[in-house]
């Protein structure tokens, strides 16, 4: 079944319901759809009956046991927890009933394959040394080229194909990789080989909603859609100054899309990074403060943080470290307070192959955050945060600064320092060829 245009949520009934129950069943967040019909329908319980699947499939209804059992399948997932089957809910779930070996997998260039048993092969793959990128569960070109190196170094033909024979060659071969996460320090690596300085690099903004989607409406008219493209330009301002490369993912005349549109469209820009602003609005009003999120998700025990899902590259350990220097940054310059910083599964972080982050700067329908947000000053002391975050980020171990302190006239003169220094290391750094050249003219 193609997954729903249009939200299923608590309510509804028909066909589209009961395939998600199937799938909930098959993931064990809910009792058996056969099950709960003749609990339903007594009467109907011989489902020997030609028309008894049919039947079964008209009469499914969202009720607030599927809505519970969605919850507890989104939060495991680190989806987000609405009890709504949406397009990315319904492809994660549908994704769920895969396990490795259960079909064959290949590179379809527009239509790649999803599931728990692609997310699978790259933690395999990871294990033994090779390099699929993200373990996201998303069968694309860098999962393709790792499985047909693969193929190659155990003499197979090198088709890109995972069938019987490629999945029999995974049996009996042991890890290979040990001592950490290789995905991990790739992406350390990474960030070390590309410098400190900002200048040249390319980031994608993504302003929250747009267009028809305004997002949240909060005190004061503020709209999230509004209020999060302001925030994108002020950050642009600062960032350009310092040679970067900005490119925003929606425009106030134009529509970003879905995030899975926005994700491809960040990957087409083949940016160093991408950072998604919103705001959070809450039915009590009484929510309030900022909080980040990053690539990740929980292992098979509900547990997270760098673990097994790190070591598997289930984790995007970049990701989390902007994410948390960003918030402390953020936090440290308004004053709203500190929601902490979360690892989620959502389309924009998984599907981008650079790191992402997805930032949230205050609730729009508590008095406080709503008057901090109307005042411009407090999106410029945001502003200031994400450039000084991304700055530290590539400044890395050699940062020593303490947070919030650091403002953008202060983060020139600091780079302008570390550029003389290592120009005045490089300067006395002794010349270990000069005896050769003597020798040679000597001769």
């Amino acid at each position: 079944m193609t997954p729903p245009v249009i939200a299923v949520r608590r309510g509804d009934s028909g066909r589209a319901v009961a395939d998600i129950c199937d799938r909930l069943a098959l993931t064990g967040d809910l009792v058996s759809p056969a099950t709960i019909r003749a609990e339903a329908h007594p009467s109907r319980a011989d489902h020997s009956a030609p028309d008894a699947r049919a039947l079964g499939a008209a009469d499914a209804v969202f009720d607030e046991r599927v809505e519970h059992a969605v919850r507890s399948f989104q939060q495991r997932r680190g989806l987000l927890v609405d009890g709504v089957v949406g397009r990315s809910t319904y492809a994660v779930l549908d994704g769920a009933r895969w396990s490795l070996g259960d079909r064959i997998l290949s590179h379809l260039p527009g239509h790649s394959l999803e599931g728990d048993d692609v997310a699978a092969l790259q933690n395999r793959l990871v294990e033994l040394g090779f390099t699929p990128g993200k373990v996201d569960g998303i069968h694309g070109s860098l999962t393709d080229h790792a499985v047909r190196d693969f193929q190659v170094g155990v003499g197979l033909d090198a088709d890109g194909t995972v069938g019987p024979e490629t999945m029999r060659a995974f049996v009996g071969l042991r890890r290979s990789v040990g001592g950490g996460s290789a995905n991990a320090l790739r992406e350390r690596e990474s960030i070390r080989q590309g410098g400190f300085s900002l200048s040249g690099r390319t980031i994608v903004l993504d302003p929250g909603h747009g267009g028809s989607d305004p997002g949240a409406v909060g005190r004061g008219g503020l709209v999230e859609a509004d209020l999060s493209l302001d925030l994108a330009r002020r950050i642009e301002g600062r960032l350009s100054a310092h040679g970067v490369s900005v490119v925003f993912t929606r425009t106030s005349s134009t529509e970003g899309g879905s995030s899975e549109r926005r994700a491809e469209f960040a990957n087409r820009c083949d940016a160093d990074l991408v950072l998604s602003l919103h705001s959070d609005h809450s039915a009590s009003g009484v929510a309030h403060g900022a909080s980040t999120y990053f690539y990740g998700h929980t292992d098979a025990n509900g547990q997270s943080g760098e673990s097994a899902q790190v070591r598997h590259g289930g984790w995007s350990v970049t990701g989390e470290h902007f994410a948390d220097l960003l918030l402390r940054e953020v936090v440290a310059r308004t004053g709203l307070t500190d929601c902490r910083s979360h690892p989620r599964t959502w389309s924009l972080l998984r599907r981008t192959r650079m790191p992402a982050v997805h930032l949230d700067v205050g609730y729009l329908d508590h008095e406080g955050d709503a008057a901090a947000l109307a005042d411009g000053s407090t999106l410029d002391h945001i502003a200031e945060a994400v450039v000084v975050a991304l700055q530290r980020l590539y400044l890395g171990e050699t940062d020593t600064t303490r947070t919030g302190v650091l403002r953008l006239d202060d983060l020139r003169r600091h780079l302008e320092t570390m550029r003389a220094g290592r120009e005045r290391a490089a300067s006395v750094r002794p010349d270990r060829t000069a005896h050769l050249r003597g020798t040679a003219t000597g001769s």
